[in-house]
């Protein structure tokens, strides 16, 4: 069998998560955090859309980490989105971290909205 490294030169990978945290590029960070070409940030849940909406010219589609299971979105926040041109997958966190990488391996313009687990 022959493994390839794969080099992320787009943004930053997911490199773990636990309970309350996620590894990213290397650092860790706690609570909910946003993960878009221009770095990560902590993010302040549905609630907090303009991050997501000014990310509009960066991305083509946002995964957004529900938490430990999958759950819907508020509709605001998927309108809002919406209306902004960016596509909105909702899914639990640790299948949001693992798309998210596979994507971004890709050259794919991704971006990564968690709650922690």
């Amino acid at each position: 069998m022959r493994l390839n490294e794969i080099r992320f030169t787009d943004g930053l990978p997911v490199d773990g998560y636990g309970p309350g945290f996620f590894r990213i590029g290397g650092e860790v960070h706690h609570g909910a955090v946003l993960v878009l070409p221009s770095g990560v940030t902590a993010w302040g849940g549905f609630a907090d859309m303009a991050a997501l909406v000014a990310a509009s010219a960066a991305v083509d589609v946002i995964f957004v980490g529900t938490g430990a299971e999958i759950a819907h979105l508020p509709a605001r926040f998927r309108e809002a989105l919406d209306a902004a041109g960016i596509g909105v997958e909702p899914m639990a966190s640790p299948a949001a971290c693992r798309t998210y990488n596979i994507l971004l391996s890709e050259g794919r313009r991704v971006g990564l909205a968690l709650l922690p687990v």
